[in-house]
C-alpha cells in the first residue's frame, strides 16, 4: 500500500514537473526589466504541487522541471541559469509551503506566498550579482559597466549595480511571483481535491 503511494506521488510529482519544465519554454520579456530576465509560469506547477504534496515533493517538481527543460532545449548558461533558477524556486515556494502546512487556511496561504515572494526577490539579488550577471560577463568578455549600459537601453532608470538591483531584479521577481500567487490562489482550491485524491488512492 505504501509503494503504491509513493508510486502515484512520485508520477504526480513528474508530471508536474514536466508541466513546469514546458511552461519555462514560453518565456517573454517584461518592459523596463534587464534584458537577462523573462517571465514565465513555470512556478505554477511548484506551489500548487507543494501545497498539495508537501515541501520535498515541492524540490523534486523543480529539479524535474530542470531536468525537462535542458532534455528539450538544453542550457545556454553552462548550468548557472538552471543553479539560479533551482536557488529562487525554492526561495519562494518553500517559505510559503511551510506557513502553509502550519495551517492550512485562504489566510496562510496569502501570508506564505507574499513571504515568499519577498523572500525570492531578496534571494534573487544575490543570485544575479554573484552568479548570473557575473557569468554573462565572463561569457561575452563584458566589464560591468557594458552589462549595466545594456540593462539601461531597455531600463533607464538602472544606472549601477545598486539601481539595477533596487529597479530590476526586485521588481522583476516581484511581478512574477505575485503573478503565480494571485493565480494559484484562484485555482488551487479546484485543484487540490484530484491533486491529493490522486496521490492518496490505494
Amino acid at each position: 500500500m505504501k509503494r503504491n503511494l509513493n508510486v502515484k506521488k512520485m508520477a504526480l510529482i513528474g508530471m508536474l514537473g514536466a508541466l513546469g519544465g514546458i511552461l519555462m519554454l514560453f518565456r517573454t520579456p517584461l518592459p523596463f526589466m534587464p534584458p537577462f530576465m523573462d517571465f514565465d509560469l513555470a512556478a505554477l506547477p511548484e506551489i500548487i504541487g507543494g501545497f498539495a504534496l508537501g515541501p520535498v515533493a515541492a524540490v523534486f517538481i523543480i529539479i524535474v522541471k530542470l531536468l525537462v527543460k535542458v532534455a528539450i532545449v538544453g542550457t545556454s548558461t553552462m548550468f548557472t541559469g538552471e543553479l539560479s533558477n533551482f536557488i529562487l524556486s525554492c526561495a519562494y515556494v518553500l517559505p510559503a509551503i511551510w506557513i502553509y502546512d502550519r495551517q492550512k487556511s485562504k489566510k496562510s496561504a496569502i501570508i506564505g506566498m507574499s513571504i515568499g515572494t519577498v523572500v525570492c526577490a531578496i534571494v534573487a539579488i544575490f543570485t544575479n550579482v554573484y552568479i548570473i550577471i557575473p557569468f554573462f560577463a565572463k561569457m561575452l568578455n563584458y566589464n560591468m559597466d557594458v552589462i549595466i549600459g545594456m540593462c539601461q537601453s531597455v531600463a533607464p532608470f538602472v544606472k549601477d549595480m545598486f539601481t539595477l538591483a533596487l529597479f530590476g531584479i526586485v521588481p522583476f521577481n516581484l511581478i512574477k511571483n505575485g503573478i503565480a500567487s494571485f493565480i494559484t490562489y484562484i485555482v488551487y482550491k479546484k485543484l487540490s481535491v484530484p491533486l491529493k485524491r490522486f496521490a492518496e488512492t490505494k
